[in-house]
């Protein structure tokens, strides 16, 4: 089984084509995706998916921090509800992104630490966004981190030295498409990491790999990016999934 830990399915780029979307990353060997949540006004659609595909599709629960804004009470009230009237595989996706501006830098970092106790209350994973924040987000869930804490730094990009800070926090790395793209730099930094802390992801509809780059990124383009990793760590491609697949479990469960 291939899992993609980090796919955005039910967004409306897949409007068009979503079941045949579907078809082909089932014919590409995925068997679960987890959908993770980013505000209020995703919800429904994310639970039309999950309606569509309940044996394949797993929902999380969180406030992106791109949606971190006025009503950063009302979305994390709503959150909250949320979690408290039926299961999710996580709270996500959570974290720190300071690439646009820092108007609400300060309701991020609230956001977060909010949303990780509610992770540690409700026993479940969290999966993390970090952009323009990595040291910030790391010493975050670091002060936060009592053994209680597990889950994915999403999209990870980052140095060796974080990529080791992250592991030493219990954490897991999601490796997508950037993996593929020639001056991203992480090929080397994951040279120095072991497989055994990675799992795999596409975040599609963005950040979608070579040779598709500019195009809309779908769940069946994980397969470019398990060719990659064979490649860093020369091992066979199925090595890769059966890995990836035993941390999926690990952080998700079953």
């Amino acid at each position: 089984m291939i899992v993609d830990t980090h796919t955005h399915l039910y967004l409306p780029e897949f409007d068009e084509d979503r079941e045949a979307m579907m078809n082909r990353a089932k014919s590409a060997g995925i068997e679960r995706f987890y959908l993770p949540g980013i505000n209020s006004e995703v919800i429904p659609a994310m639970m039309a998916m999950e309606t569509a595909f309940p044996v394949e599709c797993r929902l999380m629960m969180g406030l992106h921090p791109c949606y971190v804004n006025e009503r950063m009470e009302e979305e994390l009230a709503l959150v909250e509800e949320w979690l408290s009237k039926r299961s999710f595989a996580a709270v996500g996706e959570i974290g720190l992104d300071f690439y646009w501006d820092r108007q609400f830098e300060a309701r991020q970092v609230q956001a977060f630490d909010r949303q990780m106790d509610l992770a540690k209350a409700y026993k479940l994973p969290i999966v993390i966004h970090t952009r323009n924040a990595m040291q910030e987000t790391i010493n975050q869930v670091k002060a936060k981190q009592d053994g209680r804490l597990t889950g994915i730094f999403h999209c990870f990009s980052g140095s060796y030295e974080s990529a080791r800070e992250i592991i030493k926090l219990g954490f897991f790395l999601g490796i997508g498409g950037v993996v593929t793209y020639k001056n991203a730099g992480l090929e080397s930094v994951l040279k120095q990491v072991p497989l055994a802390h990675l799992v795999l992801e596409t975040d599609a509809p963005y950040l979608t790999p070579v040779p598709f780059r500019g195009k809309r990124n779908e769940s069946a383009y994980l397969a470019y990016i398990i060719d990659k990793l064979a490649g860093i760590y020369a091992v066979p491609a199925s090595e890769i999934i059966r890995v990836t697949t035993i941390n999926a479990e690990k952080i998700f469960g079953s």
